[in-house]
């Protein structure tokens, strides 16, 4: 991360980006969703066009004026809008990085080529190494692998410098803070911020107990219980829209191809599972709006 004004700490909610039925991005709902997690779940900090705001099956313009939407829409309202520049190509994450800083964001992400990658492999601790020397702005990382061992020394690296390390996994977020993580971007915080919050408080009391007990229940409260520990939830951008609709009742819309919608039956019982929870403030949007794991 680079260039932000202040550095940042506590939860970031990953946005998502609100869709029409025919695929087109819904910028008039991104007001309301400011105003939302601002108000209902105590989050004024975002990271727009990451994974979860699908960003990579976006046009650059696409990006762009996405970025733009949102940090028009949470000025004055927002912390820090920070946006995820990274590309396939270099050319088009500095041009985006160009953008952001143009539209007046507060910092800017980026993930490396995926597809043709370096081949050396460096780990994140080694990253941190003399970056500033040659990325005078950075000023932090997020880690979104469960290595917390990884994780701790990217920790012990960060003593004299006073990175920013957010951690990226939302179900493990209190072994994160044990191990010194300074923050949190997460998709789950977009409907679970204001309970999420309440975990870094008791955490930052050395409320111990009362922080795992948070931290059981926020893990995957939307999803109907499992039959066994081996079975993996299926969970993703599909399924986090179909639950941020339910929960704020904002319509998100359904993913870009080639994702596909969640399915009805998983959204029939993820409501039940939140009602059980009260955490559906909202009566349950039919039709359109929600309707096979992606």
């Amino acid at each position: 991360m680079a260039f932000p004004k202040k550095k940042l700490r506590g939860l970031v909610a990953a946005t998502l980006t609100p869709m029409t039925e025919n695929g087109e991005i819904n910028f008039p709902v991104i007001g309301q969703y400011v105003d939302y997690l601002v108000k209902e779940q105590g989050v004024k900090n975002i990271f727009v066009n990451g994974t979860t705001g699908e960003g990579l099956s976006l046009s650059v313009s696409e990006r762009r004026q996405v970025a733009a939407e949102w940090v028009t829409q949470g000025r004055n309202k927002l912390d820090q809008v920070v946006i995820h520049v990274g590309a396939l190509s270099l050319k088009e994450s500095q041009e985006l990085a160009q953008h952001a800083a143009e539209i007046g964001a507060d910092g800017i992400a980026v993930i490396a080529p995926f597809f043709f990658k370096s081949q050396s492999k460096v780990r994140a601790e080694e990253l941190l190494g003399g970056i500033q020397e040659k990325i005078p702005t950075f000023q932090g990382l997020k880690f979104s692998d469960t290595d917390l061992l990884d994780f701790g020394q990217c920790v012990d690296q960060n003593h004299q410098r006073q990175f920013a390390l957010l951690f990226g996994v939302d179900e493990q977020l209190l072994s994160g803070l044990i191990m010194g993580a300074t923050g949190a971007v997460g998709s789950t915080y977009n409907y679970l911020g204001k309970k999420t919050n309440q975990m870094l408080e008791a955490f930052e009391q050395k409320d111990f107990t009362s922080a795992l007990n948070y931290q059981v229940t926020l893990s995957y409260p939307h999803l109907p219980a499992q039959s066994s520990y081996t079975e993996k939830p299926c969970f993703g951008v599909s399924q986090t829209k179909a639950i941020m609709t339910l929960v704020s009742g904002i319509p998100m819309g359904p993913p870009r191809l080639p994702l596909q919608k969640a399915t009805q039956e998983f959204t029939a019982k993820a409501e039940a599972k939140l009602k059980s929870l009260d955490f559906l403030p909202f009566p349950g949007i039919k039709g359109g709006n929600l309707g096979a794991c992606s």
